[in-house]
Formats: C-alpha cells, structure tokens, sequence
C-alpha cells in the first residue's frame, strides 16, 4: 500500500488539447465534484470524486476545498526576479526605462545578501500568486542565479532561470565579456541543471547589449548540454528594433541576428514579439521556437498590441506563452496579466474567451516551454503542482460568481476581478507550500509542509 496518499477534493479543470486549434468546449475538462489524488509528488489520479474514493487506500489524506477550484499550476514564461524593487516606476519606454531603473537596480545584486533577500520574496509572491513555474531573468551576477535556485530548491519548484549575459551598451559594473559569460554560465550550468526540478535557461538580454561573440558563445553553450533553455528579448518596441537593424545591419531581420547564433529553436522563449512580421512567425513556427506574451508589461510601458491570434494562425501556430515580465509588467498575477491579455486582444479585433485565456496561462505556457510531459494538466503521472482558485475570495467576487451561469463565465470573473487573493493554496510537487488561510505562517518549506 502507498505510504503517503494525499487527495484534493473540490471543483476542478483542466486543458488536454489547443481550444486555439479545436473545438474550445473539446478541449477542457471541467467536473463539479472532483478528486485530484497526489502520491511522491506525482499526480497518480483525477477524476469525478464518485468514481475514484472508493479506491483510495486507508489512510489516504482527504483535503476538501468545497466550492474551491482546483486547477494546474499557473505558469510565468517571461519574468524579472531583480526588478520586483522596481516595479511601478514611473513614465519611460523601454529604452529610457532600462537605463533610468533596470540598470540601477541590478547592480545591487552584486551584493549576495540582497540577491537572497529579494529572490526570497519573489518566490513567495510567486507562489502566493498561484505561479508554480516560471521562465526567470536573473542578473549578470552568478550570485543571482545561486541565489534565485537555492530559494527554489527549498521550496522544490520547478524553476527555468539563468545569467544575463551583457558585454556592452551597459553600465561597466553590469558588463561581462564573452568568454567570461560564457565560463560563468557554464559554471552555473553543471551545478544547477536539471539538480531537482531546476532548469538552466542560456539568456542574452537582447541583441543590443550582447555582440555577435557572445551571441554565438550563447549557442555554444546551447549546442553543448543538453535541455537548456534560452530566454531572451525581441521586436518590443520600434525604437529598439531600429538600434538592432543599425548594430547587426547584415542580418535580414531582428530575428534573424539570433537564428545566425544558432538561438532560434525547441525551448527558446523569445520576449514580447509585438513588431513581428509574417516570416518571423514561419521561422517560429517551423523552428519551434516560442513567444512570451507580455500583455501588462507592454500596455505600462506603451510598447504596442501583441498580435495573439495572427501567432497562433492555425495555419501555421507559434508556440506562445503567457508572461507577467515584471518589473515592466505591474502585476506577478496571471490573473490580471489576462485580464490584461483581454484586453489587448480586444482592442486588436478579437476577443480572448476564458477557456482560451486559461490554456495560455496553463497548458499553453507548458507546451511552449517543451515541459507539457511534467506540468501543465492534471493528469496522472504529471507532476502535482496544483493551485485553488477562491471564487469568493473577496466580497465583490464573491457576489458577481453567484451570477454566473457557466464555468467558462465564473473563470472569465476570476481572470477580470481576480489577483493573488484568490489564490487560496499552492501545492507544489503535493505539499501545501502556501495556503492563504494559514494566517500565521502562509508559506512553508515542504519538510514543514
């Protein structure tokens, strides 16, 4: 018999195809009484609550959530852990944003204390939000990622993150060359990568502040482990996209300086992509290369309309997922980053429905970051990484939730009134790391779990 059987029971749902590509209805899930049973980390049953309890072992640990809705792990593809200090800064576009916050702030992380200050609080808020997995942006500093993947493996998240590399057009203090980024990244790989649940991602800033050298040493590095990630920065704003066409002006196109290093491939998450043209989506698209939409972020710092649903042309869909990119984004919340992500679309001539918006923040996410075998669903054999949704979680949602004639209406209410207080738990790999009702002590280790 199982030593340590946990069931979930409450509302549920979850996505097992594209309801950009199929019938939405066909693709979800969604069961009013159900059980998400959880054994060694692992998800080893989800079903209705009738048919699956009279399997349960004795012993077996019921956790019941009522009306709560029990559902994957929210997942962050584009993300900043230095710049939580920053978040909110007021009046830039990009450019004059970096240099005026983003710089500044960064090179406090060549402090080790304040590195392990701020990534402690970012994983906590991170989970608070519901945000099981994210695609994370440390500094050029290697204490940064030690500090970011330390805090991750206490609390045994499966985290994607890795060393800006830089070696010009940017503070000296936030300089490195490319050999040196490349030995400091290759360090951090051997003593990170693939140790846990943790994942390194190879991550240029963006093709301003790398040159070709170290762009191509980032494909090296690519060329030589196997499984890394690579995050990096596209096409945000025009002003950026013209400096790329006079640094790199024998390259056809921004994305093309990447693709010449080799970048553009399986697991590369390419930030933002609102200044595409149609051949840049057919190189995504053959290449499997993936998008973060940054909807909250690109609305802040007024950088344009990602064009969701020209990426995701069935006849011939770019991988894309959903990214908060906080500190330009305003909120760690893929809740409000939907609802955010709504309104983009709207205002470029679509509506995203809620079982859409929802597989981008779940399924989607994990299908662009080549991780849909380990996350994403609910699903045996996938890991439990599992949140609660609160429909009731304030006085106002509780209110308008009562109105709702549909499940798709009630998640359309939770991604447009909802934010971290309907977060009402985050299991990771099957221990309750946060639970909002934990008055005292809402987040803990697992071995305190």
């Amino acid at each position: 018999m199982p030593q340590h059987v946990t069931a979930l029971r409450g509302r549920a749902f979850t996505f097992h195809n594209d309801p950009f590509l199929n019938d939405p209805e066909a693709c979800v899930t969604w069961l009013d009484d159900a059980l998400v049973v959880i054994e060694e980390g692992r998800i080893t049953a989800f079903g209705p609550h009738s048919e699956i309890a009279p399997s349960l072992p004795a012993g077996a640990v019921m956790v019941n959530y009522g009306q709560g809705i029990i559902a994957p792990g929210l997942i962050d593809t584009h993300v900043h852990f230095p710049q939580l200090q920053m978040i909110g800064a007021y009046g830039a576009q990009l450019l004059e944003w970096l240099e005026t916050y983003t710089f500044v702030a960064e090179q406090q992380f060549a402090d080790k204390a304040h590195a392990e200050k701020v990534a402690a609080l970012f994983l906590r808020e991170l989970l608070r939000a519901g945000t099981t997995t994210a695609m994370v942006y440390c500094t050029v500093h290697p204490q940064s990622v030690e500090a970011f993947f330390a805090e991750s493996a206490r609390f045994n998240t499966r985290m994607i993150a890795g060393k800006v590399l830089m070696d010009r057009n940017a503070p000296p203090a936030l300089l490195d060359t490319a050999q040196h980024g490349y030995d400091e990244s290759k360090a951090l790989i051997a003593r990170w990568h693939g140790v846990g649940r943790q994942h390194y991602c190879v991550t240029p800033r963006f093709a301003p502040t790398s040159t070709e050298a170290q762009l191509d040493a980032a494909g090296a590095l690519l060329a030589e482990h196997d499984a890394l990630f690579l995050q990096t920065h596209i096409c945000e704003n025009p002003s950026e996209v013209e400096w790329v066409r006079e640094l790199f002006p024998e390259r056809s196109s921004y994305l093309d300086v990447y693709a010449h290093a080799g970048l553009v491939r399986e697991r590369a998450m390419f930030g933002h992509a609102i200044h595409f043209h149609e051949h840049d989506f057919c190189t995504c698209h053959q290449t499997g290369a993936a998008i973060a939409h940054c909807p909250t972020s690109n609305l802040f710092l007024g950088s344009g309309l990602f064009r969701l649903y020209d990426a995701l042309d069935p006849k011939r869909p770019v991988r894309v997922g959903l990214g908060t990119d906080v500190g330009a984004g305003t909120s760690l919340s893929q809740l409000q980053t939907l609802n955010e992500a709504y309104k983009v679309a709207a205002l470029s001539g679509r509506k995203l429905d809620a079982l859409r918006a929802f597989y981008l923040a779940t399924l989607g996410s994990a299908r662009a970051l080549c991780l849909d075998d380990r996350i994403g669903r609910l699903a045996a054999g996938l890991d439990a990484d599992v949140i609660v949704l609160d429909p009731s979680a304030t006085p106002l949602l509780d209110f308008r939730s009562g109105y709702c004639n549909s499940f798709e209406e009630l998640l359309f209410v939770l991604m447009t009134l909802g934010d971290d207080r309907a977060i009402r738990a985050t299991w990771i790999a099957g221990e309750p790391v946060y639970d909002r009702d934990r008055i005292a002590e809402p987040f803990r280790y697992p071995d305190a779990a």
